[in-house]
């Protein structure tokens, strides 16, 4: 069977913070132009690279000389003045390699509008097809506790699902995932391979958490996997990394793809939507819903909440657990005033009948937790 790091003909790479960094408290221009450096010979190659790229906070904490955990409000103006240091420092490390970058700067909310999600990745294809090297980040300079990613790694499986990647590389400051923290273990075991189904291990043992640590590498990557994409957490500190296991050579940690994962409209409800309201429903609707691949209707429904409108993406619960998500076809309005009933009396109840089904099962994504 064909490795489907060397098969694969789109690639996000995402590079964290503490690689751009090197040694230092600011960016490694040495660090920049070693990684695009493989990144070029990989587009010679024949393959389309996505670049996802932290930094801009870094760089602008340098230049203002802030302190190492500054506030929301700080990063924000940090972002501000060091995107554009970040962005010229790729540009140059790229235009040594005669490659040309464009900066694309996203929030959660453009990804969680379908509209504006299908703007961003019309954008990105077009760039890719031009053959422009994507530098995507977090616009952390807007983005706020309601709208922001939380961190680049997110974003990164995010942007692979966006753009038709078959691979995601997360090059982080570690060389994978371990079974222990290997900075306090030196007995920690690198896990060569994460299969389907199989779970990593505890994550608060395996490395640092919260924004930016491994939990949320072991999450973009199960995420992307779970979208049929292969992901590898690897070692963006040491040279040749990339290239090699973009030729098939083991490194790091990779996690495998399944083998039928959601259809992309799915994958956006499941994993970028923003519901705009909650539908409670009754066992039995749930276990057609998920069992039988049924479509929801008003006889399942047994109360909701939210001011959502018919198109909306909505949150289906039952027992206090969301199960999936989908695309009403009724607003809050009208559903509050069908629900339990069955589709053949909603045109006497409202006067109208839009569709027989509350949720369509062409419209419904089902949540694996």
């Amino acid at each position: 069977m064909t490795d489907p790091r060397a098969a694969a003909r789109r690639v996000v790479v995402k590079v964290g913070s503490g690689v751009l960094a090197g040694r230092g408290e600011g960016l490694d221009g040495a660090v920049l132009r070693r990684l695009a450096g493989e990144i070029a010979a990989a587009r010679a190659g024949g393959r389309e690279v996505v670049l996802v790229s932290s930094g801009a906070i870094l760089a602008g904490r340098e230049r203002l000389r802030l302190p190492a955990r500054p506030d929301t409000r700080l990063k924000q103006a940090a972002a501000a003045v060091g995107q554009s240091r970040l962005m010229r420092a790729w540009e140059a490390a790229f235009a040594r390699r005669g490659r040309t970058v464009a900066q694309v700067l996203l929030t959660a909310d453009d990804l969680r509008e379908r509209a504006r999600y299908l703007n961003a990745r019309a954008t990105l294809q077009t760039l890719l097809r031009l053959g422009v090297v994507p530098v995507v980040n977090e616009n952390d300079t807007v983005a706020v506790d309601e709208i922001k990613f939380g961190d680049n790694d997110g974003l990164s499986a995010l942007v692979a699902g966006l753009v038709d990647a078959s691979l995601l590389v997360l090059l982080t400051d570690q060389d994978g995932l371990f079974t222990d923290d290997p900075r306090v273990n030196p007995d920690a075991r690198l896990i060569a391979r994460v299969r389907p189904g199989e779970s990593p291990p505890r994550i608060g043992r395996a490395g640092p958490s919260g924004t930016g640590g491994m939990e949320s590498k072991v999450r973009a990557a199960g995420r992307a996997a779970e979208n049929g994409i292969s992901a590898v957490i690897a070692s963006g500190a040491k040279s040749g990394v990339l290239s090699a296991l973009l030729a098939g050579s083991e490194r790091g940690t990779r996690f495998e793809a399944v083998e039928k994962p959601l259809a992309k409209r799915r994958q956006w409800l499941a994993f970028a939507s923003q519901p705009k309201g909650r539908i409670v429903v009754d066992a039995g609707a749930r276990e057609a819903l998920v069992a039988r691949s049924k479509s929801l209707l008003a006889t399942g429904v047994r109360s909701l909440t939210g001011a959502f409108a018919p198109g909306d993406v909505v949150s289906l619960v039952e027992g206090g657990v969301e199960f999936a998500r989908g695309l009403s076809n009724f607003g809050a309005g009208d559903l509050e005033r069908i629900r339990g009933l069955k589709s053949s009396q909603i045109e006497a109840t409202l006067g109208h009948k839009p569709a027989d089904e509350v949720v369509h099962r062409d419209n419904l994504a089902v949540l694996k937790r």
